[in-house]
């Protein structure tokens, strides 16, 4: 179930800035909404989520700030919102009560969103339930936020594929039907097919998790419009919980 979550900014309370990296202090942002209002659910989200020989699968996945006005300061890695109004899009999967239990997560809710040298202050002003997907065999999107696939490579290390690579589809497919076998408990039963057409150029995005950290590690994501060609079953799983991996970090939100 997708919401659309309107941000009023308090530029009186912490100012108009914050990281261009902002993606883990949001991230940070809507696990403390869900830790204020539902400390069982947080726990979940964080230790477990769904579970499978060991991996855990955490099925929400959050957009990139929708800012109509901004200005960027690139020699302090600032994003200057001018806009008063911001839009924020959040994805759950399963629906256990979801429409009923995220409105009233939200309703009214402070988010910050900040680092070590600044930040900003939202209030939550709207929240409204999106239509539910309309499937057709092959369909047309946007990235929301940027889609990661990775492969390790023979050193050990992480490679962030492009959507021009071979592998991309099937980094994609398989990242899908794990998620399928999680929450039906079994395989996927049909014949399982992914068919990805660009319908823009790809636009490479590294993302700094923990920016100026010890921790801070980096993650390389695209974003771009395509058609997509998927099982059903697999389309709605995409809709509503992202495509590639590292979704509940905010990465992989399709529109």
């Amino acid at each position: 179930m997708r919401f659309k979550i309107t941000l009023q900014l308090q530029p009186e309370v912490m100012g108009r800035e914050i990281p261009i990296n902002y993606q883990y202090p949001l991230q940070s942002a809507i696990y403390k909404t869900f830790a204020c209002s539902d400390s069982e659910f947080s726990a979940w989200l964080h230790e477990n989520g769904y579970q499978q020989e060991g991996k855990r699968f955490k099925l929400f996945t959050f957009s990139n700030l929708i800012v109509p006005n901004y200005g960027i300061d690139k020699q302090r890695e600032r994003l200057i919102i001018k806009s008063d109004i911001v839009t924020l899009y959040i994805s759950l999967l399963p629906e256990r009560s979801t429409q009923k239990f995220i409105q009233g997560l939200f309703q009214q809710q402070i988010i910050q969103v900040s680092d070590y040298l600044s930040g900003a202050q939202f209030v939550v002003r709207e929240i409204q339930v999106m239509s539910p997907l309309e499937y057709h065999p092959d369909m047309i999107f946007k990235t929301l936020s940027p889609i990661c696939i990775s492969l390790r490579n023979k050193r050990g290390h992480m490679d962030y594929l492009a959507p021009s690579d071979p592998r991309y589809e099937q980094g994609i497919l398989a990242g899908l039907l794990a998620r399928y076998n999680v929450i039906c408990g079994t395989p996927f039963s049909g014949t399982p097919h992914c068919h990805l057409q660009l319908l823009s150029d790809p636009k490479s995005s590294l993302v700094r998790i923990k920016a100026g950290t010890p921790n801070e590690t980096r993650v390389r994501g695209y974003r771009f419009s395509f058609k997509i060609d998927l099982p059903e079953e697999l389309m709605r799983i995409a809709y509503e919980s992202g495509l590639g991996e590292k979704g509940s970090m905010g990465f992989g939100m399709i529109g």
